[in-house]
């Protein structure tokens, strides 16, 4: 596994700059390889499976720090607004989920009170120790076939649209196979 300065000089160049959110995701990302025993992430490419829960800086340096991509299906979001993100091990089925302290934020404040709020979290988040920044906790994570890395599987066509459907997204109503837009679980409305 690479320093931590190390990861900080990739996130900076990856998302642009360097921020608490690089700093603490890098942090979380680390701590969840290293309780999975993972010191290399780009040596088994379908090893890990990695769930974020927020889409913010976090994000970007947990999946750097991973080797985790959406395009390669290793990264799976799920919306629920926050700092955490569970580490999948698919080569013996450990999972564990790793949650920010909403507590860091004081203790960052305490640490470095004469220092502005970003400036003082950067630095308090590099340096404290990890039971002070996260909570940990082992849990099962049950991978869908479909949502693995590397599947294959049958595509079908929106019986109303005619767009093609991956990975088993597709829904039955009434007899017809459509897609999630169609069924009507839509983010855009058409003009």
């Amino acid at each position: 596994m690479k320093t931590l300065a190390e990861y900080l000089d990739l996130a900076t160049q990856a998302h642009g700059h360097l921020c608490a959110g690089q700093v603490l995701g890098v942090r979380l990302a680390m701590l969840g390889l290293r309780e999975l025993g993972i010191d290399d992430p780009t040596a088994e490419r379908k090893r890990l499976v990695t769930y974020v829960e927020i889409d913010r800086c976090v994000t970007d340096a947990v999946a750097l720090v991973a080797n985790c991509r959406l395009g390669k299906r290793a990264l799976k979001f799920r919306d629920w607004g926050k700092v955490a993100a569970t580490f999948v091990d698919l080569k013996n089925g450990r999972a564990v989920r790793i949650a920010a302290k909403e507590s860091s934020k004081q203790t960052a404040r305490e640490m470095f009170p004469g220092l502005e709020k970003e400036a003082g979290q950067q630095k308090a988040y590099a340096q404290l120790s990890d039971d002070v920044l996260f909570d940990k906790q082992w849990v099962k994570v049950k991978v869908a076939p479909e949502d693995l890395p590397g599947f294959k599987g049958p595509r079908v066509v929106c019986a109303q649209c005619g767009e093609g459907i991956n990975f088993n997204r597709e829904v039955l109503v009434n007899g017809r196979t459509l897609c999630r837009s169609c069924a009507g679980e839509r983010y855009y409305e058409r003009l």
